[in-house]
């Protein structure tokens, strides 16, 4: 559809005016929101997280683009029923876990999520686990996403699987982790349910978890 193109391009633009009109036309011409969301703004964020991880765009670049998004997202988001919501807007608690105190690719990520549709919770950094999963259940939220940037941090994330199982709460949350020393292979040995390389990851995989967490019943 010519419409989503317009909004991908408007959204790799970063033009704010022209995000929030095309967002009106979805309106005014009777098209689903959430397809709007799905087809053009999220692909919009997804070429700009990859032109982001190639560093063809950098943090100032992302930041033009994500506040564009969330023009348009404040124009769609009343027009979508409660029906809408599940597959594609969660809840993610975001934190740097304890001992760690970077917090840039955390931010980046939680950026991307807010542009995304997700309702982000975020912890700022030296999070201790007790405080990721306190916070989950407070909040109500999906996603547990923690970030660590150092190898000695890194040795928590281990803990988020086993104090959630303790609690008896494992089967409420998803677990996601990454950080610049996490890869695919250690998330699994410590038990989450997702890895992120890079802000684009994250978002697709937070998207990822949602879809399998509705599609489960679980919540």
């Amino acid at each position: 559809m010519k419409l989503f193109e317009q909004i991908i391009e408007a959204t790799i633009a970063g033009d704010s005016d022209q995000c929030s009109s095309l967002a009106r036309q979805v309106i005014d011409q009777g098209i689903n929101p959430l397809e709007a969301i799905e087809k053009g703004y999220n692909r919009g964020m997804e070429i700009v997280g990859d032109k982001f991880a190639r560093m063809e765009y950098y943090l100032p670049e992302l930041m033009v683009c994500a506040d564009a998004m969330k023009a348009a997202l404040d124009v769609l988001k009343p027009h979508l029923g409660k029906d809408q919501g599940g597959g594609v807007i969660g809840t993610v608690v975001l934190g740097t876990i304890q001992g760690d105190l970077h917090d840039l690719g955390k931010n980046i990520v939680k950026t991307m999520l807010l542009a995304s549709g997700f309702t982000v919770l975020d912890l700022g950094n030296d999070v201790h686990v007790r405080k990721f999963i306190d916070k989950a259940i407070d909040g109500n939220a999906d996603i547990i996403a923690a970030s660590a940037i150092l190898t000695t941090t890194m040795a928590y994330m281990p803990d988020l699987a086993s104090l959630l199982n303790e609690v008896g709460k494992r089967e409420k949350f998803r677990i996601m982790v990454g950080g610049a020393p996490v890869t695919p292979d250690y998330a699994v040995e410590a038990g989450a349910d997702g890895y992120g390389e890079n802000a684009a990851e994250a978002v697709k995989t937070a998207k990822r978890l949602m879809q399998e967490m509705s599609k489960g019943g679980v919540k």
